[in-house]
């Protein structure tokens, strides 16, 4: 019987709050990987996940933080989305 990966969590990992609103922002890989996924959950527990995956942890906190920018904490609104 095959292992299941471990999953390696990103200290850039946090819990992000502004506008009135807390999302989760969990950065991780796979310990066979070297790229890092993206997920947001916000107070509903409503995921959005980025679907192509980011070269360092760096990157994709800082893709989560140019969405805020961009479109604000509506962007983490309670409809599932994948990112492209």
């Amino acid at each position: 019987m095959e292992k299941d990966p471990e999953i390696i969590y990103s200290p850039l990992c946090t819990t992000y709050e502004r506008d009135n609103r807390t999302v989760q922002v969990t950065i991780f890989r796979m310990e066979s990987e070297t790229t890092w996924h993206l997920e947001v959950v916000n107070e509903m527990n409503t995921s959005t996940v980025w679907e192509d995956p980011f070269e360092s942890d760096a990157d994709a906190f800082a893709e989560f933080m140019a969405t805020v920018e961009e479109e604000g904490m509506g962007a983490f609104e309670d409809i599932p989305r994948i990112v492209h």
